[in-house]
């Protein structure tokens, strides 16, 4: 199952938030952003609240609507001068190259550089149990920093 839940989270997370062109579905939960995505074996759904300060959760679903796989995420903005909008346009480029190195497919890559902005993910464990923290810096200041935790879901 792992190889193809690998597959399927670099499919899902460039065909949600990670992609500026894609709308968010109905919120699942008061206050929430929601994206979903499916296959037709398995569905993403992603569903986040706040902006520069924020927090969030991912569960896969197997074709039975049963959760197979989840990760938890909360995120800050440490510069205060930033809009979540700057954010996002540093986030979203980094996370669309989900899949492109050998590092878990659960954020972006390891390192990627773009107009100025520097993102980093650092993972330990694996796709069954995982924790992982993100940066973004611009010219040395780190701005942003997310840090996340998952794996496989079982009754």
């Amino acid at each position: 199952m792992n190889n193809d839940l690998y597959s399927f989270l670099v499919e899902a997370k460039k065909q949600t938030y990670a992609n500026e062109n894609i709308k968010k579905t109905l919120s699942s939960r008061r206050g929430s952003f929601d994206y979903e995505y499916s296959n037709g074996k398995m569905t993403y759904h992603d569903t986040y609240f706040g902006g520069t300060k924020f927090m969030g959760e991912e569960v896969v679903y197997s074709a039975d609507d049963t959760p197979i796989w989840g990760m938890n995420y909360y995120g800050v903005t440490l510069n205060e001068n930033l809009s979540e909008e700057a954010i996002d346009n540093a986030l979203r480029p980094a996370l669309m190259q989900v899949g492109e190195d050998t590092i878990l497919p659960v954020r972006g890559p390891k390192e990627y550089i773009n107009n100025g902005y520097k993102y980093t993910f650092e993972i330990s464990g694996d796709l069954d149990y995982f924790d992982g923290i993100e940066t973004i810096s611009k010219e040395d200041e780190k701005i942003y920093v997310l840090k996340c935790h998952g794996g496989i879901i079982k009754r």
